[in-house]
Formats: C-alpha cells, structure tokens, sequence
C-alpha cells in the first residue's frame, strides 16, 4: 500500500462501519449513500490489498485483518478530532442516554450514589440498567448493544490484557473484595470456630449463578481440595439468597462488600471460609469507540467516584 496516495477519507468509512457493523446504520452515520460507503470499502480492499469485511446474515463481518487495524485507525482519528475540534460536555445541558450493563447486586451498591451524582450536578443524563446474566459483556460491548459493564469479570479481564494494544475493549479496576461464607445468625456453624471443611462440606448449600450453572468458584476450589458440597438450590440474585438463607440451615458464599446487596444484612453473619478463594475485581469494561467520547468519559468519572453501597 502507497499512504502517500491513500484517500484518508476511507479510514473515517473503515472506522464507523466497523463501529456500526452495518453499511446500512454507517451511511446514516455518515450522511453518505449506502452504495457510496459500500463503493469506499471496496477502495480500501483494494488499497490494503485484502479484504477486510465479509457479508453475514448479521450485517458486516470485520475479518481478522480488521480487527487488528481498527484500534491504531480509531486512536489515530480520535487524536485528530481532539485535535482539531475538541468537544465539550456539559451535563446539565447536553442530554445523553447510557445503556450499563450489570447484575442486580452490582446496580443496588452502585446506583444510590450514581443517581446522587447526577442529581447533584442537575444532569440530563439517562441511565438504563441491562440485565446481565453473564460474567463476560464483551458480546455486549463490541455489538454496541450496552455502552459500559460493571462487574466481575475475569475472563474478559484477562483476555483484554493479554491482547495489549490491540485490545478493542478497555477495563479499569472500581473495588475489591473477598469471598465469605454466610448463614443466618442462629445458625450452629456460626459459632466461634464451628466452620471448618468437614463441617463445611456437610452442611447444605444454596449457590448464586448469575447464568445458572449448577457449580461455581467454590465448587472448583473443592474440587482442588478432593472434596465436594451439596447445593440444594441455585438462585440467581443476591436478594433471594438473602432471604432463603436467614429462613433456613443453607450456607452460601458470597462476596463480602455485596453482602447489603441481599437486603437482609442484619439477619446474616459471615464467617471466613476454611479454603481459599482468589479476591473478586469489580471493573468497569467499555469499547474503545467510547474511549474519548466527551459524556462517555463524564459518565466513567462518576462511576469511579461512586461511593458503593452509599
């Protein structure tokens, strides 16, 4: 490729379809035809010397080539908007809609005091709160189905760092915390030394599964241990393992800053687990399309001055 005679033009098309994942959804964006958008992919094919979208049933497939060029071509053009035409955010001007994808528990901690802060600033903002039933957003995310997820996330995590600098998707550490065991207050393993693996592993069970498998971290720490547990119920909420657990001998674990995520905080008791277990990273994930946009980057501001569970 000559990028001396390249039409710079093309890599603003290239970027917003692979943001849009349309060519559709990118003409609009672009105030072009779609035979125009599709005629300027057609020229950077030819220009790259390869081809970098193929046709699916979902719109544009990006092909690898893509992938890896599009986080240097989205940098690069957002550094020179910055540049040339540096936006500015005024929340309580500027409305804006946010879709934040996060479990039930995660939303009761962290909302409270997201809504005091926009509130505090008069913002027109407008959240709406996605169900997640997964521990890896990423689909979310690269679809542009949710703007930003918050939760635990290691898989995504860890796949985020090992890309590096080609990482399409960007994370930044909120919280920690440990995982304990809680149970009601009169249960008779909540006494002073009453919790150890034999008497643990005996007990009965309920498990919290945000997508419903039947096993969790704990049962994979046991595992390691030669050891197992009875799971009597799975739920899917904090709020319903609360309140099953202070009406019953099931023990479940949970991690201990979400332990006011279940409502009935005064009614349980938490006791360390007599195994380990690694520490939960609470993070905030986005797409690097968002990376530099003026009200995303507001919103992340108030997300990582939350005060969780205020």
């Amino acid at each position: 490729m000559n990028f001396r005679t390249l039409d710079l033009n093309l890599l603003r098309v290239f970027d917003t379809v692979m943001a849009e994942g349309s060519l559709t959804r990118a003409a609009q964006v672009l105030a072009m035809t779609q035979p125009a958008v599709s005629h300027a992919i057609k020229r950077l094919h030819e220009a790259v010397g390869e081809s970098l979208f193929e046709r699916s049933a979902g719109g544009m497939r990006p092909t690898a080539r893509a992938q890896a060029l599009w986080p240097q071509v989205r940098a690069a053009l957002s550094g020179l908007q910055q540049a040339l035409a540096p936006q500015a955010f005024v929340p309580e001007r500027d409305a804006v809609n946010m879709r934040l994808a996060m479990a039930d528990s995660t939303a009761a901690l962290l909302l409270p005091s997201l809504v005091a802060a926009i509130e505090a600033q008069r913002a027109l903002a407008n959240l709406r709160v996605q169900p997640l039933a997964t521990r890896d957003p990423r689909g979310l995310l690269e679809r542009g189905e949710s703007d930003l997820a918050v939760g635990y996330f290691p898989e995504a995590v860890a796949h985020i760092e090992a890309q590096g600098g080609d990482a399409s998707l960007h994370h930044q550490r909120l919280s920690d915390t440990r995982y304990v065991c809680v149970m009601r207050r009169d249960h008779p393993l909540a006494a002073p030394g009453a919790l150890d693996l034999d008497a643990y592993c005996a007990a009965l069970h309920l498990l919290v599964s945000f997508s419903g498998r039947p096993h969790g971290f704990v049962d994979q720490a046991l595992a390691g241990l030669g050891r197992q547990r009875r799971i009597v119920l799975t739920v899917n909420q904090f709020f319903t393992a609360g309140r099953v657990v202070t009406r019953s001998d099931l023990l479940t674990v949970l991690p201990e800053s979400f332990v006011a995520a279940t409502g009935f905080q005064t009614e349980l008791v938490t006791r360390e687990l007599p195994f380990e277990l690694g520490r939960i990273h609470v993070e905030m994930l986005w797409h690097l399309r968002r990376d530099n946009d003026p009200a995303h980057r507001w919103l992340r501001g108030l997300i990582e001055a939350a005060h969780w569970g205020a």
